[in-house]
């Protein structure tokens, strides 16, 4: 298969929330620039003072928390997984299954372009694990190894 067969992207957001089922204030991708079906993706999120948590975290020096910054990773491997998966509109989930040797470089504040670099580690057909990076300015932001499983949502 040819590499412009494999390689996706740029995806607008339209794409991102048919690929994932967050939305806001939960959905933390707001466009892929790349996506190499199998291989890896880079996407963005663009950090604005407007984001609810800022509110509260923290005032008058406001950071996006960690743990969002890792979910913000595990969407974008979500969407690498459910588009390599070929799963789109499938109603399947990516659920966490673990966190691994999460590292927090620098805060990332309102106005920043966060940059999500996911790569696939390992690939099956309902686990797969995944190293991702958060980039601001070329430069490491927080970088974490997860792994999800692909299931069916819960029964309602």
């Amino acid at each position: 298969m040819s590499d412009a067969a494999t390689n996706l992207g740029p995806l607008d957001v339209r794409r991102v929330m048919a690929a994932l089922p967050h939305r806001y204030p939960m959905l933390l991708v707001d466009r892929v620039e790349e996506l190499v079906v199998d291989q890896r993706i880079v996407a963005v999120k663009a950090v604005t003072v407007n984001e609810g948590f800022f509110a509260g975290h923290f005032p008058g020096r406001p950071i996006m928390p960690g743990v969002l910054i890792v979910e913000a990773l595990a969407q974008a491997a979500g969407v690498l997984a459910v588009e390599s998966l070929g799963l789109a509109g499938s109603g399947k989930l990516v659920y966490f299954m673990s966190i691994d040797e999460v590292k927090f470089r620098q805060p990332v504040e309102p106005g920043c372009l966060l940059r999500l670099e996911v790569e696939f580690v390992q690939k099956r057909a309902t686990v797969c694990k995944f190293a991702g990076r958060a980039m601001l300015d070329g430069k490491v932001a927080a970088q974490a190894n997860f792994t999800a499983m692909i299931a069916d949502p819960p029964a309602e």
